[in-house]
């Protein structure tokens, strides 16, 4: 068989190193969560579709990852609706992030109206096992073909890295055999 050289060929590899599997982009909408059980190195398949290009998180992973660690808060906020209190809510987010930077809202989470929410809970030591368990509640996932332009002009990145569904890393591949440069 041979090696796929192509852009494509190198986010499969990648996903296939965090994920276990390539995580190929979904043919249509089908926002959900990830499988039950991560593979590779600990990292799930996320779903562009689940991007909400206009506060920049994923909120199907939001919202699983609040529900999961905080249910009472998260029912408060109507994530299940584009609600005016889920707006607020993602707005605060996005106007925190731009103040203080994604890791700090990841490590120290955020208050919003009554609720002191955490966003990240930290790598546990070995003899905690409460922390250890809110630890594996973080939501680690990666998607390909993460289309960020809020116009129709469908322009993408290659993969995003998202914790909890906030975005942590970007990355837009070049190829040197296909003649790319960073230029491009």
């Amino acid at each position: 068989m041979p090696t796929d050289t192509s852009e494509r060929g190198l986010e499969r590899l990648i996903c296939t190193a965090l994920a276990g599997h390539p995580c190929d982009p979904p043919l249509g909408p089908t926002v959900g969560e990830p499988p039950a059980h991560y593979g590779g190195v600990g990292w799930a398949g996320g779903n562009f579709h689940d991007y909400d290009r206009e506060y920049c998180i994923d909120l199907a992973q939001l919202s699983a990852f609040l529900r999961a660690t905080q249910p009472e808060a998260a029912e408060s906020l109507d994530l299940s609706e584009a609600s005016p209190t889920r707006r607020r809510f993602l707005a605060r987010i996005q106007g925190e992030i731009t103040k203080r930077g994604t890791i700090d809202v990841l490590r120290h989470g955020i208050k919003h109206e009554a609720h002191n929410l955490d966003l990240f809970y930290g790598t546990p030591s070995a003899d905690n096992p409460e922390a250890q368990e809110r630890f594996k509640q973080n939501r680690f996932t990666v998607t390909r073909q993460l289309r960020y332009s809020r116009d129709e002009t469908q322009r993408a990145l290659d993969i995003g890295l998202f914790i909890n569904g906030l975005p942590v890393f970007t990355f837009e591949l070049k190829n040197s055999l296909t003649k790319q440069t960073v230029a491009d």
